[in-house]
């Protein structure tokens, strides 16, 4: 894995235990398209390196608090302190900062 995209994708893999099938449901394309952008076949769109980009910062912030498989499924579960949305849905749909207000607060032990 030589390109940022594929170091980007490597890292949501061991620090989020996410695998290129969830990549690719957040940044709504074919689980083969992740494939190609890890093997340097071709590049993501620029919104899509956005998408990216948030979801490889929100999985940074989670692994301060869990270990790579917790992260997955707190992210694709629904929170109560995310009005019952999942974290997941909330990066695809642009609103990665309500996922990290929630995450800053878990850190500072504002919620339990």
């Amino acid at each position: 894995m030589g390109s940022a995209v594929a170091t980007i994708i490597d890292d949501l893999r061991r620090r989020g235990g996410l695998r290129g099938a969830d990549v690719a449901n957040v940044t709504a394309v074919s689980p083969a398209t992740v494939s190609r952008w890890t093997s340097g076949a071709s590049s993501p769109h620029p919104k899509t390196q956005l998408l990216m980009s948030d979801l490889r910062y929100i999985v940074d912030r989670l692994a301060e608090l869990y270990d790579p498989e917790e992260t997955r499924v707190w992210l694709y579960s629904r929170h109560r302190l995310l009005n019952g949305e999942r974290a997941i849905d909330l990066i695809h749909g642009g609103r990665a900062d309500e996922v990290l207000s929630v995450i800053e607060s878990l850190n500072e032990g504002s919620y339990t």
